[in-house]
């Protein structure tokens, strides 16, 4: 099964490198995201699946006898999974203000347009 998934993560890493070398924003934006969970998937495969007991310790003993699965990459996942959501969140709001603005989501398009509020230079400079 980790055979597996590793050729998926690969895959995900593949796919988000290509997305975020084209020139439209918003396929930028779709490849930071499969980025985000390619990364997330890795951790949470280096942290191995099994079909483990949950962590926790019974009130009699003062530490774990039997195996158990290990919380700490499911807990930086779900701490990855949030920020990543905020992130992406923000570019989106980014990218739909830079539309508004300059009527293009291509980036080469991006460096010569103007904004469409203004005409040019301030007049008495």
């Amino acid at each position: 099964m980790e055979a597996g998934l590793s050729i998926l993560i690969g895959l995900f890493f593949t796919v988000a490198v290509y997305l975020m070398l084209s020139r439209m924003f918003v396929r930028m934006l779709i490849g930071v995201v499969i980025l985000g969970n390619a990364v997330n998937m890795l951790i949470f495969v280096n942290g191995r699946l099994t079909r483990e007991v949950p962590p926790l310790i019974p009130l009699d003993q003062a530490t774990v006898t039997q195996a158990t699965a290990n919380p700490l990459p499911q807990a930086l996942v779900l701490t990855a999974i949030v920020i990543s959501f905020s992130f992406f969140a923000f570019l989106l709001v980014l990218a739909y203000r830079t539309y508004q603005e300059l009527g293009t989501d291509d980036v080469n398009d991006m460096r010569i347009a103007e904004p469409k509020g203004e005409a040019g230079p301030p007049q008495g400079y």
